[in-house]
């Protein structure tokens, strides 16, 4: 029988979680006794409902998120773990999920400089004289996020300040997309994915995506979801 897709998101995401490790189709088919073109298949089809990525000959797993299999320039570490976050959003969300006070730790992509911070499961980072000044900059809108999402992913950074956004910017020549404080980033990462390691997790549907948009303050057309 084909595999549960509730029971493959849940066995992907657990790997993720406690182990830091993506789960491949061979360990899919052992663990549930079915062949290898199964257990592929079943992966496809979460790539193909956006709750886990595939490489481009769909054979691996790239990103299940908030979790990357790869180094995309988030290191989150907690006392008994260390993952690769898929990006700013998706490493505030890993210490929520884990329930472990964890280091999220990066660059600033303007000036290179070292960035890290403690972030808890239960209150966003205390926004102290330095922390204070720490933002993140998303570019690409959440209509086009799917168009190309380990590219988005890896495009969503901390940045020291917001001058460092603007000269970050002007130097690339990338469009200004949305500037978070760090309040506003963990209220977006721990609510979007609340849940997601349990059975009845859903993906939101585009209007209950933009009624939690909006329910924590996130109204421009950055976030419109259709």
């Amino acid at each position: 029988m084909p595999i549960d897709l509730t029971a493959a998101r849940l066995h992907v995401y657990r790997r993720f979680a406690d182990d830091a490790a993506a789960a491949t189709p061979a360990e899919l088919a052992a663990a549930f006794g079915v062949t290898g073109a199964e257990a592929l298949q079943a992966l496809c089809d979460l790539d193909d409902a956006h709750l886990v990525v595939l490489d481009r000959a769909r054979t691996r797993i790239v990103m299940a998120h908030p979790w990357s299999a790869d180094p995309i320039g988030f290191t989150v570490s907690s006392p008994a773990q260390k993952w690769w976050g898929g990006c700013a959003w998706d490493s505030f969300a890993i210490p929520a999920l884990t329930g472990q006070d964890c280091l999220v730790a990066t660059h600033c992509p303007a000036c290179g400089r070292p960035l890290a911070l403690d972030v808890a499961p239960g209150e966003p980072p205390d926004p102290g004289a330095d922390a204070g000044k720490l933002v993140a900059h998303l570019p690409v809108p959440v209509l086009r996020m799917w168009d190309d999402v380990v590219r988005t992913c890896s495009r969503q950074r901390l940045f020291c300040s917001r001058e460092h956004v603007t000269e970050w910017l002007a130097r690339t020549g990338t469009d200004r997309g949305e500037v978070l404080d760090l309040t506003a980033l963990w209220r977006l990462a721990t609510g979007w994915y609340a849940g997601r390691l349990t059975p009845g997790y859903r993906r939101r549907t585009p209007a209950q995506a933009a009624a939690f948009f909006a329910s924590i303050g996130l109204t421009s057309d950055f976030w419109r979801t259709r």
